[in-house]
């Protein structure tokens, strides 16, 4: 293999049964099921977690955090669109970076997006948890294994069912969002906003800001949780049918719906229940309407047990997208090989069962705000790296196929990318022991790759075909092909 330099990687050749036994069931996905597939992955962050932000940064600050985060996540799913559309596998944010910033740019954000996604379910079992606690008065690890153990099994059945079941979860989760809206707008009031006192001695510190400027700060990581794992969208794309035209209308409709929703949560819970009492409820939105109408109300009761299909639609998708991110890892040599390993109903069982165990572990800590802060850790920095691969893969393959275009171009995915940035140093203001943790997860993986896996790569995976490929026509250019390259 030629370019011997440190970042080098070298291929391994596998049987021709290798990429047999790792397939995943073409057209189970159309745009609808791909758009509510990004509706589930996000929708318990309306239920749960956002309002925290509340405590961090008073109203105000929330608000100006969400509205920043709208527009990295806009910005981002615009760019996310257009690579999808031109680089349809599994490995989604991962064969992004593969392609723009080589193996070791793909790997970093391939094990973000797995951190993002292993630590994201076990935040949403500790707060299904809460949940069925207030229906029937149970919680805890019981709890937690039967969700892990019912889901897992769900998605073990096949990627067809799994989706369509998940599509019927994500509609009644919407449906409770929509009883909450209609309840709450005749008892908004903009007074109710602003009943966080101001903190003495914070800068800036006003009705608006009560906790300062540092408040907008404190409040990011929260207002993340309202888009957060959107992105996963793309992990779908070996399942779509037509991949350039459905995953764009599919993740763009996705974030349409969820801006509305961030919208209605963010204004109606705080200013129906006053956002003082808002900021440490577990349960928010039904806090709100238990407010309002009193606790034993049917439209409380309602969103309730409603609510909880929001908290499992996410719980459900998510795992759908570690499993596919650690399959498409795993396949192409970066994790163990036997990871993607898929059965008679092309499902990749190990890769769903693995990660799910971990998750399951991790939910027994029950610190639910510590996992939302290392979720956001991992997703910031992919983040980061799939908005400068837009803008990298822009410059360098303008003739690159791209079915769908971003609006603005390399400007849209540069507002992301700094945006991005930002998010992730928020993650450091909030808690340092969750940036910790998550830096020694990362730490682990890197060493692993740099030591092992970089050496065991797989030539014939799809994200690694496109670098055979271009090394190959390069070589055909200078005319003079080194020795025992690929």
């Amino acid at each position: 293999m030629s370019h011997s330099h440190p970042s080098s990687v070298d291929y391994e050749s596998v049987d021709t049964t290798y990429l047999e036994k790792r397939k995943l069931k073409k057209g189970a996905a159309g745009w609808i099921l791909l758009a509510s597939l990004g509706v589930s992955y996000v929708i318990s962050g309306d239920y749960a977690g956002w309002n925290f932000g509340l405590a961090a940064g008073g109203f105000g600050g929330m608000l100006v955090a969400t509205v920043l985060m709208a527009i990295m996540y806009t910005a981002m799913v615009l760019s996310i669109a257009e690579l999808s559309s031109s680089l349809p596998t599994a490995g989604g944010g991962y064969s992004f970076a593969r392609r723009a910033l080589g193996p070791w740019g793909g790997y970093i954000t391939g094990t973000a997006i797995l951190l993002e996604y292993a630590i994201a379910p076990a935040a949403i079992a500790i707060f299904i948890g809460g949940y069925v606690n207030e229906l029937i008065g149970l919680n805890g690890p019981l709890v937690y294994a039967a969700f892990y153990a019912l889901f897992v099994g769900i998605h073990l059945w096949g990627a067809g069912e799994a989706l369509k079941i998940m599509m019927g979860i994500t509609a009644l989760a919407v449906v409770a969002i929509l009883v909450f809206v209609v309840g709450m707008v005749p008892h908004f009031s903009v007074d109710n906003l602003f009943d966080i006192a101001p903190t003495a001695g914070a800068v800036g510190a006003s009705a608006f800001l009560p906790q300062g400027v540092m408040g907008i700060w404190g409040a990011l990581p929260f207002a993340i949780w309202l888009f957060l794992a959107v992105e996963g969208v793309p992990l779908a794309a070996e399942e779509a049918g037509d991949p350039g035209r459905d995953m764009p209308r599919g993740i763009i409709t996705a974030m349409l719906v969820l801006l509305v929703f961030a919208a209605c949560v963010l204004l109606l819970a705080p200013g129906g229940a006053g956002a003082a009492a808002m900021s440490e409820h577990a349960a928010p939105l039904v806090g709100a309407l238990q407010a309002v109408y009193g606790p034993d109300s049917w439209a409380a009761g309602f969103v309730n047990l409603v609510g909880l299909a929001g908290l499992i639609a996410s719980f459900f998708s998510i795992i759908f997208g570690y499993s596919r991110q650690t399959f498409a890892l795993s396949r192409a040599g970066y994790l163990p090989r036997w990871l993607s390993v898929t059965g008679e109903r092309k499902v990749p069982y190990l890769a769903l069962i693995v990660p799910g165990v971990i998750g399951f572990l991790l939910s027994l800590t029950g610190k639910g705000d510590l996992m939302i802060t290392m979720a956001v850790f991992g997703a910031t920095i992919s983040y980061a790296m799939m908005t400068l691969s837009h803008i990298l893969l822009r410059r360098r393959e303008p003739e690159l196929e791209r079915p769908y275009r971003t609006p603005g171009g390399t400007l849209t995915s540069g507002v992301a990318f700094g945006l991005a940035i930002v998010a992730f140093l928020s993650t450091f203001v909030v808690s340092v022991e969750a940036a910790l943790w998550s830096a020694v997860f990362y730490a682990v993986m890197l060493a692993y790759f740099g030591l092992y896996s970089r050496h065991h790569l797989v030539a014939q995976a799809p994200e690694e075909e496109f670098e055979a490929i271009a090394r190959a026509e390069q070589e055909l250019a200078d005319e003079e092909p080194a020795p025992g390259t690929v």
